[in-house]
């Protein structure tokens, strides 16, 4: 009794010691070689979704031959094992068993002593343990006898080992959908940017050279220029771009919370830390994080980050170890850094490290050719919005009072006048009434006797001009009495000016042009 205990409990210790089968099946083989013959030990399940036998694991010999990992099955046999009442352990004769016969070539039993040991979990056959030892004849009644002690350590195993496998496939395929999503929702998110090919080619440029890359990133320019889709851009262009992207705004967190949320805490770590938790910086592991407003950093914060720029790890508040991490850091900032070094606000020696390849973005009114593409974008996305069937269209001359504007909030600013006039809308073209830009001076010029305000510019002129004989020849462009030869222009040079001028023209506005 004494020795089947000692059995017992050392093969379930051994086969029960880790949840990585191979290494627990090993450990089982080297004690079991030491009790019985034994030359190849395996687990396997019937797999009915590929109709084969497949071994979840083996351990063998150096010499020996292993099996193989799947053994098709022949038809109709899945549903014959399935039939056979399997329960007590048995040695494999193919001379006497129909299905063994059947077998017999496929899992290579001829010349070899097979002993089988189904398992089972809650009455339901999970699988089965085989023991092989080469030759004919080589186990008795008590190696059968022994064999029934691993039913139950070796069906428990066999159970962790598909439910972790069953783990890791979810896991796989939660994996291939967040891969699937982010290509979904960033696919060419590069090449979507507005004005990637004109105002911002440059920019776009340097996001193509530094995006393979794993250096840190700065990105300077003004409130609202679009900082944060360059980083956007920056990551889901990069080989990162299936990882993590955590975008922080340094200037939105409590200074008195700041390093716990960038950086993490221990537990007890503070009144109210009533367990461990990961920063920012941990989550952002395998991928980017985004530095927003970096320029709010307070000093405590910037010595932490410049540990991570150094040494590419983190060190939580209340900690004793530094913990290593596998990420990208891009900063961005409307403030003048080098000026707040100057006043000691901020460290030098960060301001260095991340200042490796800057990136300025203009504001847009350093790039106004491309307003007009900004407006047409935010009118077709802010009426899906709102839930505005059908995008309203533009007035002639409006994109050009929009290009005359000074823009002191750039394209946010752009973004939420779309958005307003929209929500004023009461049918008939955009106009976008701007009030005249203080930095400017105005573009209008009271007329004389309390007339409309006549413009300045040659090129408002023109399309004030270019309208009225639009609205007079009704829409019409080709022909006698078209806009073409009211004009004395070819209708083709007609078109291409009323497309710069941002003037409609298509036949489904003809109606309103003609009111």
């Amino acid at each position: 009794m004494h020795i089947r205990d000692e059995f017992i409990r050392e093969i379930t210790l051994r086969i029960c010691s880790s949840l990585e089968i191979k290494e627990s099946l090993r450990s089982a083989f080297e004690y079991l070689r030491e009790q019985i013959p034994l030359d190849v030990l395996a687990i396997f399940i019937i797999d009915k979704r590929l109709g084969a036998i497949r071994h979840i694991a083996h351990a063998f010999e150096k010499n020996a031959v292993p099996p193989d990992e799947i053994i098709p099955l022949p038809e109709g046999m899945p549903e014959a094992i399935a039939a056979r009442d399997f329960h007590a352990p048995f040695i494999v004769d193919p001379v006497v068993d129909k299905i063994f016969s059947v077998m017999s070539p496929l899992a290579k039993i001829e010349g070899n002593t097979d002993l089988i040991v189904p398992l089972h979990m809650k009455e339901e056959l999970l699988g089965g343990l085989t023991l092989r030892a080469w030759g004919e004849g080589r186990y008795s009644r008590e190696h059968l006898e022994m064999a029934g002690y691993l039913a139950k350590p070796f069906a428990i195993a066999l159970a962790n080992a598909l439910a972790h496998e069953e783990v890791l496939r979810y896991q796989d395929v939660l994996m291939d959908d967040k891969r699937f999503l982010h290509r979904e929702l960033n696919r060419g998110f590069a090449d979507e940017i507005i004005g990637d090919s004109t105002g911002l080619s440059t920019v776009m440029e340097m996001v193509r050279q530094v995006a393979p890359l794993n250096n840190t990133v700065l990105i300077l320019g003004e409130t609202g220029t679009g900082k944060e889709m360059i980083a956007n851009a920056i990551h889901y262009s990069s080989p990162r771009k299936d990882g993590p992207f955590i975008k922080v705004n340094c200037g939105a967190l409590p200074e008195n919370l700041i390093d716990s949320e960038l950086f993490g805490h221990e537990r007890g770590a503070f009144t109210g830390a009533v367990a461990e938790s990961r920063g920012r910086f941990e989550r952002a592991e395998g991928g980017t994080i985004f530095l927003d407003e970096i320029g709010e950093l307070p000093p405590t914060a910037q010595v932490r980050l410049l540990r991570v720029l150094q040494h590419r790890e983190v060190e939580r508040v209340g900690g004793k170890k530094p913990i290593p991490v596998n990420i990208r850091v891009i900063a961005a900032t409307h403030r003048n850094l080098q000026s707040m070094i100057t006043e000691g606000r901020f460290r030098e020696d960060l301001w260095y490290r991340l200042n490796g390849f800057p990136i300025i973005v203009p504001p847009l009114r350093q790039r106004k050719e491309d307003i007009p593409a900004l407006t047409r974008h935010f009118v077709a996305v802010k009426s899906r919005e709102l839930g505005i069937g059908y995008p309203p269209s533009i007035a002639p001359g409006a994109l050009l009072r929009l290009m005359e504007h000074f823009w002191p909030g750039n394209v946010r600013e752009l973004e939420n006048l779309v958005e307003r006039e929209l929500i004023r809308h009461r049918g008939g073209p955009l106009t976008f009434a701007l009030k005249p830009s203080l930095e400017k001076g105005g573009s209008r010029q009271p007329a004389e006797n309390g007339a409309p305000p006549l413009p300045l510019k040659l090129e408002e002129a023109m399309a004030a001009h270019i309208a009225a004989v639009l609205k007079h020849a009704k829409g019409k462009i080709h022909g006698p009495g078209g806009a073409a030869e009211l004009l004395g222009m070819n209708p083709n040079t007609l078109r291409w000016r009323l497309d710069k001028l941002g003037i409609s023209y298509r036949r489904r506005e003809r109606g309103k042009a003609g009111e």
